[in-house]
């Protein structure tokens, strides 16, 4: 999800799917400061100006200043002046934003528009419980920026708006798309004759290929047995469906004893036994394992599509690493081969007591413009969240390789969420995975120690609860 402060460094899964860093003071928010401020000033509405922004009204916009930088704000700041000459733009940006404005949401005087990302980010449990944020309902059903007939939720790639959904109210917008998948070296490949397998009896005829050429099948990040996590529950997602999806997640009763997780389990488990897994894999960090992957020592490496951008410094010239989906585990999976597990970050807020509630939500109807989006993907080299951003865009082989997968997935895109909602439960799956690739566990006792897990969650009235 989010890049560090430091210069250009990019996020491993659980600091994309952690739950929000918590900001303890911001639980003041919800009593202190005067509840009587006005109400945000708004203009007349028009096809021009659809949320009714005060066309001379000052927008102040915070962001994040991390491995993206800003000058993708600006520009869309650019756009906003254009638009509405008259205001005055106060950018901001900062790295740790839960520091900066804690203060300012305590006191009910919030910028109009907020980047909550990076580390010390505002604890958005504690905004959304404090009624803190403004519905962005609105905005997602106003025209978008680059097409009047076209709303602007209508522009965003799957489970954008989901992610952003609290308690049925859309809270938060979020700017990247992050993808999951199995990645390999298309000139390696190239070179041997190897096809990327679309079934899991395809992978492992491959794998013993690619052991019988001195190679080590797969690796992984050994020391967070989470990114290996990825392959199998897409592929346990593939097989069931949403509705093993939402049974994970909504804790239902035996969810992860499904023939799916089942199934899935068994094949990363066949994967260990027949050795096709490099040795020492376990000992070896993120940095290490892909290090290695890119030197040759291995043929595959789960990761999300940050990869590419995280091994630019010692990646071997033509070694054209690309993304592929997790191969399908039966002839009747209810998802598509194509599609992938996929989740959106990099959040944007509008404060619900912002002076220019109206222009904040505005600046993110230009944001997320096609025109704005694809000035950040040539960039970034990160995927926007918005449908059709880098079409026409000459990409690196990796972000081509997850466009086109994000392409193929069309609707069969989808996430889990148990990792947000439930800390203790994503741990517990981590730690079963880590002992099942590594030989310790049956795919059964891995079912059975996860839903031990999933259970002692389900029945702890402390612990807030969700639904999908």
């Amino acid at each position: 999800m989010n890049p560090s402060p430091s210069a250009k460094t990019y996020p491993r899964r659980r600091t994309i799917l952690k739950a929000l860093a918590t900001t303890p003071l911001l639980s003041a928010c919800v009593t202190s400061g005067n509840d009587d401020q006005p109400s945000s000033p708004t203009g007349a509405k028009s096809s021009q100006n659809p949320l009714g922004v005060k066309e001379d009204a000052p927008l102040e916009v915070v962001i994040f200043k991390g491995g993206y930088g800003d000058d993708y704000a600006r520009k869309a700041e650019d756009l906003y002046k254009q638009r509405y000459p008259k205001a005055t733009i106060d950018h901001k940006g900062i790295q740790k934003v839960g520091e900066a404005l804690q203060p300012r949401f305590v006191a009910n005087t919030p910028p109009d528009v907020v980047d909550n990302t990076g580390a010390g980010r505002l604890d958005l449990a504690t905004l959304v419980g404090a009624k803190q944020l403004a519905d962005l309902a609105e905005l997602l059903d106003a025209p978008s920026f680059d097409d009047p007939n076209t709303k602007v939720r209508d522009t965003l790639l799957p489970g954008v708006v989901e992610d952003g959904t609290f308690d049925k109210q859309v809270l938060t917008l979020n700017f990247t798309y992050t993808v999951w998948g199995v990645w390999y070296s298309k000139s390696l490949f190239a070179g041997k004759g190897w096809t990327y397998p679309k079934t899991w009896d395809e992978m492992l005829a491959l794998c013993a290929t690619i052991k019988g050429a001195g190679i080590a099948p797969w690796t992984y990040q050994g020391k967070y047995p989470e990114y290996m996590n990825d392959p199998l529950l897409t592929m346990a997602a593939k097989t069931g469906g949403m509705d093993l999806v939402k049974a994970v997640d909504n804790l239902e009763p035996n969810a992860w004893k499904a023939d799916g997780l089942k199934a899935a389990a068994e094949a990363f488990a066949e994967l260990a036994a027949k050795g096709y897994i490099m040795a020492g894999s376990e000992a070896l960090s993120h940095t290490e394992s892909q290090a290695a992957w890119c030197q040759g020592k291995a043929a595959f490496i789960p990761c999300g599509s940050w990869l590419e951008s995280e091994q630019k410094d010692v990646t071997p010239k033509g070694f054209d690493m690309v993304m592929g989906a997790v191969p399908s585990r039966t002839s009747g999976d209810k998802l598509s081969g194509a599609g992938v597990q996929a989740t959106s970050s990099e959040s944007f807020i509008v404060p619900a007591k912002a002076k220019n509630v109206a222009g904040g939500q505005e600046y993110l109807r230009i944001l997320f413009s096609k025109q704005s989006a694809r000035s950040f993907a040539e960039t970034a080299g990160t995927l926007p969240a918005v449908a059709g951003a880098t079409d026409g865009l000459t990409l690196s082989s990796g972000l081509g390789s997850v466009r086109d997968a994000v392409t193929a997935a069309g609707r069969d895109a989808f996430t889990y969420r148990f990792r947000t909602w439930y800390a203790p439960l994503a741990k517990a799956v981590d730690d079963a995975t880590g002992e099942l690739i590594n030989k310790r566990a049956t795919a059964a006792e891995w079912a059975d120690r996860v839903q031990k897990a999933a259970d002692a969650v389900a029945k702890d009235s402390s612990v807030k609860k969700y639904t999908r």
